[in-house]
């Protein structure tokens, strides 16, 4: 334990050489460069090569790993430094950061428990608090201001930058932090892009609400570790860059949804129509069922910017997770009862056979379709509706849940098997949603 502790600390060391690149200028570079040299040359085996060795590495009798970190904080750095390299210093403290650091608070974390939920939270509290001051320590080095209109941005830089990096850890790269700091950096640089305006009541509720609802979502076995965290970084896209109205409209499917995966699990299972993995939904799940809605959340955001209209990204993200809660709801309520028949011809088929329906399912789904209507076209005196409209928008968005419903179904009787799996027919089925929805508000 003491090594490993003394390995994340290194890196960690490493990865806060990227706040003095601002300083440094276009030697940003050369630190990075310094530590991959000596570890690579220079220990090659005693003490201080136990200590650092990854898994791999003695039998290479290389640091790699600490070498490959160096690496691609080097690369960053020349990215960042050198003329017509646009990556900003911010996304690049950020990200090494985050990593190096999340990786030492996981470590620390670990001496005391094993559960996966706290050390998960062990390296997304210490990568955030460490991308924060990185981000921080840039901007007094360059001197761009750094006050409470600023620092509510840098705080969900931070936690975006912290929340990927953990993501990208618990899906591929547990050991190997230099491809996550470059897939971190360049999604923080996006973000940063992007410009949103982050109010601070915004972020802190933003940040305590999704990370409350993650944890119950892990606790009840409503998600995985991965799908956990895609949930919360999907929550907290849509709170910082949609609004108020978009997060709502998103937890709603995550909660009801989950819910409804758990609800009498133990009879779908008897009937094989259960959720696979005991119910809880991993990153393919959320993301089969979300990215059409997400992608839309970031092109809303992006709008200003690339002059097109706003307001069919708002129908797009309605009609996605109004398709996604009507087709969950579809199924796991549907699965419940006998007598199904396949979509396409009606006849009687086994439960849990693709494309097949009942009209309890097709209910419950309508039903669902309906929730997010109401929620993305309603608004209130402080909340803007994420399809304005009224009742004719509220109405286009229940529509276009039943019309992807439907699109699933069929999907799913006519090609779904085994090149096409179900989460492709999912992606599918909320991009029909979409489509539909804004077909319509252009008809509205």
């Amino acid at each position: 334990m003491i090594r490993r502790l003394r390995r994340a600390s290194v890196f960690a060391a490493v990865a806060a050489l990227a706040v003095l690149a601002p300083s440094l200028d276009t030697a940003a570079a050369v630190p990075f460069f310094a530590v991959a040299g000596a570890a690579f040359f220079g220990v090659r085996d005693g003490e201080w090569f136990e200590t650092l060795a990854l898994p791999g590495d003695r039998e290479a009798e290389r640091l790699y790993g600490l070498v490959s970190f160096a690496l691609a904080g080097a690369g960053l750095a020349l990215f960042a430094s050198l003329p017509r390299a646009p990556l900003p210093y911010e996304a690049f403290a950020a990200a090494t950061l985050a990593v190096g650091v999340g990786r030492l608070g996981r470590t620390l974390v670990s001496r005391r428990t094993t559960d996966e939920f706290p050390l998960v939270a062990g390296y997304v509290a210490a990568g955030t608090a460490a991308a924060l001051a990185g981000q921080i320590g840039v901007r007094l080095q360059t001197g761009a201001p750094v006050d409470a209109e600023t620092v509510p941005l840098l705080v969900f830089l931070a936690a975006a930058a912290a929340l990927t990096a953990a993501l990208v850890r618990s899906l591929v790269f547990s050991r190997d932090a230099h491809i996550t700091t470059i897939l971190v950096a360049f999604v923080t640089w996006g973000f940063l892009a992007l410009e949103p305006t982050v109010d601070p009541p915004l972020i802190v509720a933003g940040l305590a609400v999704t990370g409350a609802l993650g944890y119950v979502s892990f606790a009840i076995g409503t998600a995985s570790v991965a799908g956990m965290l895609t949930g919360v970084v999907s929550a907290l896209l849509a709170v910082v860059l949609g609004g108020v109205g978009w997060f709502l409209t998103l937890m709603s499917f995550y909660a009801i949804g989950g819910l409804a995966s758990k609800y009498r699990f133990d009879e779908k299972a008897a009937r094989g129509v259960a959720q696979e993995n005991e119910g809880a939904r991993g990153t393919g799940n959320v993301l089969a069922n979300s990215a059409v809605a997400l992608a839309a959340v970031v092109g809303y955001a992006a709008a200003p910017h690339l002059a097109v209209p706003a307001a069919p990204l708002g129908f797009a993200f309605a009609g996605a997770t109004a398709t996604a809660m009507a087709d969950t709801l579809s199924s796991e309520i549907g699965g419940l009862f006998d007598g199904p028949r396949l979509v396409t011809t009606l006849r009687r088929v086994e439960p849990g056979t693709d494309g097949a329906i009942t009209w309890q399912g097709e209910l419950a789904g309508l039903s669902g379709a309906l929730l997010v209507g109401l929620l993305a076209a309603g608004g209130t005196p402080v909340l803007d509706p994420v399809a304005p409209g009224g009742v004719a928008a509220g109405g286009a968005v229940v529509a276009a849940g039943v019309a992807g419903m439907t699109v699933d179904s069929l999907l799913g009787a006519l090609i779904e098997g085994d090149r096409i799996g179900n989460q492709a027919v999912n992606f599918l089925a909320t991009l029909g949603g979409a489509v539909v929805a804004v077909a319509l508000w252009a008809v509205v």
